[in-house]
């Protein structure tokens, strides 16, 4: 039976570049869209660019440009490096878009009317040098707990959960001067009232990662506090209730509302019923970086809780730990960071997707080095399945006049790919993307291993039929590797797809003898070791 399912990547800031520890963190959503797809399964995968708030507010005041168009320039560029990279989005939006802007008022009127939404006066943060009210993380001080360098809104050092006014010495993010406190009306949501429903979701989460299970437990131990809908912000959604025509509705209250947004916009497009893909028959996973684990396992589900409409809540979470890059953090604003942008136009797409996959921040932190890069490029894309690939199809090409060999299938060989397809499976649905696609490439030098054993360049002259039997069977694993690895590696696996004439179906393909194939080209080039310092010494300019 067909599954239901509900992939959603989470929502860059538009007010940056894309950096690696983004695609680090959003690729496992692709790889499960192209896996569920290829399952038979009806899947809407959706994400955009998230342009409202502060962080895009300010980017905007420092270059004399309007937060539109700062907004669009990044969500733009954001298009363009998915596309490069293969991202199978159905539906990549943004939150400036009309259709995103129309859903959250209408989520929000009916949120309003609930009893888990009240009004409160409370100090918000200003800063009067950049004549700004301020988000949470704009604010800068010390953490009163742990008196460690802390933001408004939680220390990253001991973990605490602040509010601007709890910090000592606060000072403005941006211009680094103290800040003031102003009382202002705004409307709450009771997440305190909620404890008992997002409790039991957590214990649900037998499938959540790690990190997201520990830190959602940290969150309602410590006690969960009612959280701010509006906010004192020119740039960003009007808020739709009598007497607030000059808030908008705060970022986080609107920005995981797109996956809703963007899911009813792909299920038009697809002719689907949007009821079906947020009934209890469908699943949902929520792929994303550490930093946004509460967003996705409190704040998005207290939203759907309040709102009273019987929404889907979370099923998998597939939430990364944190990238760095040469053994130092990652700083955009010291222009430490691998920009993707700039790294899709000098690597082949296949082969980021490759390092990030088998080397990301899956289950603890990870680290970017270009010599590796290097080497996992040339040593496992290259030197173990394109070898494989290329030895055996141009071998064809060469003695076989370009004609697949006949010879019965190998039980064993069969049996194996089988099991293969099995295995990988499970793993991508439990979200182990880095097991699955190492145990892929245990085959891929297994099957070199084979065609050495076999030695078909000595049986091609002393006994033919062993030597066509082994081709023959090197093209069947070759077809199912192609298969198997398109979730991953989706630019190599279309060309060898194509060569075969395969289908994209999760399940075992067979090829028969007396096939002619197309010319064949090389699928990764060598990349030249002297990359590595030349990578090296721009990081250091």
């Amino acid at each position: 039976m067909n599954r239901t399912i509900l992939i959603g990547g989470a929502w860059p800031y538009a007010n940056g570049s894309l950096h690696i520890g983004h695609i680090a963190a959003l690729l496992p959503g692709d790889v499960l869209a192209r896996y569920h797809r290829a399952c038979g399964d009806h899947v809407t995968y959706v994400s955009g660019s998230d342009c409202h708030g502060t962080p895009v507010a300010i980017r905007a005041k420092k270059e004399g440009r309007t937060p539109q168009a700062i907004s669009d320039h990044y969500h733009e560029e954001f298009v363009k490096c998915f596309d490069k990279l293969g991202f199978s989005y159905d539906c990549y939006t943004k939150t400036s878009d009309e259709e995103h802007k129309a859903f959250v008022q209408e989520f929000h009127a009916r949120l309003y009317q609930q009893d888990l939404v009240y009004e409160k006066e409370t100090p918000q943060a200003f800063c009067e040098n950049c004549q700004n009210f301020l988000a949470d993380r704009f604010v800068v001080g010390i953490c009163p707990k742990c008196k460690k360098p802390a933001r408004g809104d939680q220390c990253d050092d001991c973990g605490t959960v602040l509010e601007p006014e709890n910090l000592q010495d606060p000072v403005c993010a941006v211009c680094s001067r103290p800040v003031i406190f102003r009382k202002s009306r705004h409307l709450y949501i009771a997440i305190s009232k909620m404890e008992k429903e997002l409790s039991t979701l957590a214990a649900q989460g037998a499938s959540w990662r790690k990190n997201a299970v520990a830190f959602t437990n940290r969150y309602i131990e410590e006690g969960l506090r009612d959280r701010a809908l509006t906010r004192d912000l020119a740039w960003g959604i009007p808020v739709p209730r009598a007497g607030y025509e000059k808030k908008t509705i705060y970022i986080w209250a609107e920005n995981v509302l797109g996956y809703l947004s963007a899911s009813r916009s792909a299920a038009k497009k697809q002719g689907f019923d949007e009821k079906a893909l947020w009934g209890e028959h469908a699943k949902h996973y929520y792929v994303h970086g550490k930093d946004n684990i509460p967003f996705h396992t409190i704040i998005l589900p207290a939203l759907l809780i309040a709102n009273g409409e019987g929404w889907h809540l979370p099923d998998q979470i597939v939430s990364s730990e944190y990238m760095t890059l040469e053994g130092r953090k990652i700083s955009t604003s010291q222009n430490y960071a691998i920009w993707v942008k700039d790294l899709i136009e000098r690597y082949d797409p296949d082969s980021i997707r490759y390092y990030f996959l088998a080397n990301g921040p899956e289950k603890k932190d990870a680290d970017f080095s270009w010599r590796e890069y290097v080497n996992s490029h040339n040593g496992e894309l290259l030197g173990a399945y394109g070898n494989f690939v290329n030895r055996t199809l141009t071998f064809i090409h060469k003695y076989w006049n370009g004609f697949i060999p006949e010879a019965a299938a190998d039980t064993d060989i069969t049996e194996q790919i089988a099991a293969l397809y099995g295995r990988t499976g499970s793993l991508i649905e439990r979200g182990v993307f880095k097991d699955a696609l190492n145990g892929l490439f245990e085959f891929v030098r297994w099957a070199n291993k084979y065609f050495d054993t076999c030695a078909p360049w000595i049986t091609r002259t002393t006994d033919e039929a062993a030597c066509q039997n082994t081709l023959y069977q090197c093209v069947q694993i070759i077809a199912n590797l192609a298969v198997l690895l398109k979730p991953f590696l989706p630019f190599s696996s279309e060309k060898i797809c194509g060569w075969l004439q395969l289908k994209d179906e999760w399940q075992l393909h067979r090829i028969h003898g007396g096939v002619q194939l197309p010319p064949v080209q090389i699928l990764f080039e060598r990349i030249d070791k002297d990359v590595v310092d030349k990578e090296v010494q721009k990081l250091s300019l």
